[in-house]
């Protein structure tokens, strides 16, 4: 491997933790003690982390596929350059389409962590599309495209960055998404003093 592709490894990591980092930070600091909404109102404060938001992702998601292409066939298997490039794209469509399955069903601000800002006055509707079947699709199955990404084009740093994500992503899920869903069922269902 080369050093340029050492350094956009090192360039995706660091845009990896800016993503959690931030998004989780900022989530925590809102739920903690309302930091954007105190400031700037429910919609103003939720547009503002979006925004922020949005753009480390994006940044993160197009770091992750210059890595891939950047450090192309450094992945060295006794298999034909076919089978990985075949079990890559299905891990691309498998994985894509049930991520963006989950977006359409969560909608744009879940997608965003709307309910961070603006409680829900009511239960969420039972789960529905791959929620139905799968706990959490969006950071599991959704997750396959980078690893298929990374075979098809036979990127050893890609795969590394691949499972460093979905492992930052399952962290940020554990201490900061599933605390808050666990907090708004037990306020759902506690009674009022």
């Amino acid at each position: 491997m080369n050093t340029t592709a050492w350094v956009i490894l090192g360039y995706h990591i660091a845009s990896r933790l800016a993503y959690v980092l931030y998004v989780g930070r900022a989530l925590s600091a809102q739920e903690r003690h309302g930091y954007f909404t105190e400031r700037w109102g429910v919609e103003g404060g939720f547009r503002r982390f979006r925004r922020v938001a949005a753009l480390v992702m994006n940044n993160d998601a197009v770091s992750f596929v210059v890595l891939c292409f950047a450090s192309a066939h450094t992945l060295s298997l006794d298999l034909p350059g076919s089978w990985l490039l075949g079990t890559g794209a299905v891990l691309i469509v498998v994985g894509g389409a049930t991520k963006l399955w989950a977006a359409a069903t969560l909608g744009g601000r879940a997608y965003y962590w709307y309910n961070f800002f603006a409680v829900p006055a009511s239960p969420p509707p039972p789960a529905g599309g791959p929620y139905r079947v799968l706990r959490n699709p969006m950071y599991t199955v959704g997750y396959l495209p980078t690893y298929g990404l990374a075979l098809a084009v036979a990127s050893l740093p890609g795969l590394i960055a691949a499972a460093f994500d979905h492992a930052a992503i399952l962290a940020f899920y554990y201490t900061v998404e599933q605390p808050h869903f666990a907090e708004l069922t037990r306020c759902r269902t506690e009674p009022y003093d």
